[in-house]
């Protein structure tokens, strides 16, 4: 294999590519793998130089602690293309902080910001040709850490591996969805770890979600853990709700995730003239609006789908639906975060990051 050197980080190519057999026309959503990725270990107290490898499994211990303690974070992104081929990051760096946000939660090393950032545009120029072009789609990048330290005993491991690797793929919903909101369970809880991105806290939705899904719904909104009063999170996404012309969303807090689409929008909105409001959104608040007409939408938003526009929702055995707009803000403020990502129009706010 051809071996090379940039900066600290050592370049091993695949002998062969992966990517004459992928059909750019038809992407899955996370399914498909590129050639290469990063790795880089931490072990006896430091971070190791990383290095580019191609994509294969990884070997741990049955010891090794993610087994065991479930330390494990992760953070999404996406590269972009635009007509020229130039290829774009978007605010990179407000991934590498909450990945190491969620890091200092979890107990474990936080990552030094030039592993993350010259890794992950060495990795990218690398990848560059597994950029899909086509509408909607993109190559997401998923950055994650998890501990390799061995043992039974509960307590941090002392060892933990960081990878990034990358998936081409198309949109990540289809359409809208219906949610239902959620009565029982919860998604977190004050003082845990809500505000993390851990691989837990998604591992403890699977199931409230597959009881909503066997009622009709696509997901669920979360409510709060004390009262459920309150609506919090829709699925795995940031919500938002515009009632009349006043777009809604939740502050965040320990148990609810700081969202970088979730900031973009608010920005976006404001410079777009909307009225926003922060604050927290009762579930009775939601259920009058739909029923006086005020309410116009519901969307989630995250880096994955950015906008998922939201068509009904369930609370205690009733169907609510949504009305259908021509003009939504959902769509307006999807358009202008990916033309922004794509290089079609102008970036006031400093998000766009060349990588090459």
């Amino acid at each position: 294999m051809a071996i090379n050197y940039t900066e600290d980080i050592q370049i091993e190519k695949s002998k062969t590519s992966k990517i004459a057999n992928v059909d750019f026309n038809n992407l899955a959503f996370g399914r498909v793998f590129s050639d290469h990725m990063l790795v880089c270990d931490f072990r006896n107290g430091e971070w190791q130089n990383p290095s580019i490898v191609p994509y294969q499994p990884v070997t741990l211990e049955p010891s090794a602690k993610i087994f065991h303690y479930g330390q494990s974070i992760f953070e999404g992104m996406k590269a972009y293309k635009d007509s020229d081929n130039n290829v774009f990051l978007f605010r990179p760096v407000d991934n590498f902080n909450r990945l190491n946000i969620s890091a200092k939660r979890l107990a474990m090393p936080e990552l030094p910001e030039a592993c993350f950032m010259n890794g992950l545009k060495e990795l990218i120029k690398l990848e560059k040709d597994w950029i899909p072009t086509s509408e909607g789609s993109s190559l997401y990048i998923r950055p994650f850490m998890f501990a390799t330290g061995q043992g039974f005993h509960a307590s941090p491991a002392n060892a933990y591996k960081f990878i990034i690797a990358c998936a081409p793929s198309g949109s990540y919903f289809s359409g809208k969805v219906k949610v239902l909101i959620e009565e029982k369970y919860s998604r977190s809880a004050n003082g845990g770890v809500g505000f993390a991105k851990a691989g837990g806290n998604y591992a403890g939705q699977f199931y409230p979600t597959q009881l909503a899904n066997n009622r009709g719904y696509q997901q669920v909104i979360w409510t709060d853990d004390n009262t459920h009063e309150y609506i919090e999170e829709a699925g795995a996404m940031n919500i938002f709700v515009r009632i009349n012309d006043t777009l809604l969303t939740v502050p965040t807090s320990d148990r609810i995730l700081d969202g970088i689409t979730r900031k973009s929008i608010l920005t976006i909105a404001e410079a777009e003239g909307i009225d926003v409001e922060v604050r927290k959104i009762k579930v009775a608040e939601l259920i009058e609006a739909s029923e006086n007409g005020s309410l116009k939408e519901l969307f989630g938003a995250g880096t994955a789908a950015v906008v998922s526009p939201i068509s009904g929702f369930g609370f205690k055995g009733k169907n609510y639906e949504l009305p259908e707009l021509e003009n939504t803000y959902g769509a307006l403020l999807k358009k202008r975060i990916t033309d922004i990502q794509t290089n079609k129009s102008d970036d006031p706010y400093g998000w766009r990051v060349k990588v090459c």
